[in-house]
């Protein structure tokens, strides 16, 4: 008996075969759908990479179609209209709605569950301030800043080209030039791509100074002030840290640097391009003081700012005690969000490293006000979307 049992997983194939005999009796086609079917589980038997087939030949398919559709079942038969993985039913038909201009107005109210124990909602003024929705800007630029920048509060965030196809940069600047809202550049610096289009860029430096780095990967001054003070530049962005992969840095495979990266970044074509885990033109926080009003110095008074994960809490305290001490503060700083998504974090990263994005702002925020700073630092923020809509 204890042999039978592990050999019920043959059975559905085994039956293919007399099923195959008896059907020609009644028609041709059956004969031919079981023929197909046991060669399927004959296939199944003699193929080494998935074990799930070859222990249960023919029906061991049906556990990998299952598979194929189980994010497509989750979506439309399992989860709730708010589950926001990574957007909710609801706020995806809001945006298909919205887009077609079709109605996106609910006539019944809310169906969130503002009593559960997490709920969270926005506190509304009993003298609310009517403000031009069309141009919803903020001056960034703190009392060092020569060339303040009126910024939009919405922008696009940093994505490199390399990660992203000259396409895409394209589309992306182009939608930047029309809507008057800025473009960051993401590490990979500036493109050609970038420049077609004539939108406001946000020129982010990360570890690896692409567009402004010496043959050997360091900081390279000339070639900074050279690109800093192109007028299609607005502001200029140090990357601290990225909220999916904090403390991580990167590698663009050498089989990916084509021509036009290599002549973006600035590396040799034919070698992986490195972004260390951590600067070489700064390693304390009064040195990071001194990098920015470098930068600030080059690029003629442009605003400079920061992008950081909030992490080690001390390390940020240190930061706006450096600021304090040499007098010299960032013009803005992006709070990058942990629950941030790139195509080059691992998952050990992804999901457990860094401070999410609504507790990273509220300890910037806060912090700045204790210390004094915060009227003169803009503060924006890149993550997911902490409510839901």
């Amino acid at each position: 008996m204890s042999r039978v049992g592990p050999l019920i997983r043959y059975l559905p194939w085994a039956v293919t075969l007399p099923l195959a005999a008896l059907g020609y009796v009644v028609s041709p086609w059956i004969s031919l759908l079981a023929l197909i079917l046991f060669g399927l589980g004959v296939q199944d038997l003699l193929q080494t990479q998935q074990a799930v087939r070859r222990n249960y030949p023919l029906t061991g398919r049906l556990r990998y179609a299952l598979e194929s559709i189980r994010p497509e079942i989750r979506q439309y038969f399992i989860e709730s209209d708010d589950d926001k993985l990574p957007f909710s039913r609801h706020q995806r038909a809001m945006v298909y709605a919205r887009s077609k201009e079709q109605n996106d107005k609910r006539g019944f109210g809310t169906i969130k569950d503002y009593y559960q124990q997490d709920a969270q909602w926005l506190a509304h003024s009993m003298h609310p301030v009517q403000t031009d929705t069309k141009n919803l800007r903020v001056w960034v630029g703190g009392p060092d800043c020569k060339q303040p920048y009126s910024m939009s509060v919405f922008n696009i965030s940093a994505m490199s080209f390399g990660s992203l196809s000259a396409n895409a940069i394209q589309a992306l600047n182009k939608g930047a030039a029309k809507g008057a809202f800025a473009h960051d550049t993401g590490e990979g610096s500036m493109s050609k791509y970038h420049r077609q289009h004539g939108g406001d860029l946000v020129w982010q430096i990360a570890s690896g100074y692409f567009g402004c780095r010496t043959a050997d990967g360091r900081f390279d001054p000339e070639r900074f002030e050279e690109q800093a003070r192109d007028p299609q530049v607005k502001l200029i962005e140090i990357k601290i840290s990225q909220g999916a992969k904090p403390g991580h840095g990167g590698m663009l495979p050498a089989a990916k640097v084509s021509a036009e990266i290599a002549q973006a970044r600035g590396v040799p074509m034919g070698a992986d391009c490195i972004s260390p885990a951590s600067h070489s033109a700064f390693t304390t926080p009064i040195e990071l003081m001194a990098f920015i009003a470098q930068l600030r110095a080059l690029s003629k008074g442009k605003p400079i700012g920061l992008k950081m994960c909030i992490g080690q809490v001390r390390e940020w305290f240190a930061v706006v005690k450096a600021m304090l001490e040499t007098k010299t503060t960032p013009d803005f700083i992006v709070i990058d969000g942990a629950e941030g998504g790139t195509g080059a974090a691992p998952i050990e990263f992804a999901d457990h490293m860094g401070m999410p994005m609504r507790d990273g702002l509220r300890l910037v925020h806060n912090t700045l006000v204790g210390a004094g700073l915060r009227a003169q630092i803009r503060l924006g923020a890149s993550g997911k979307d902490p409510f839901s809509l």
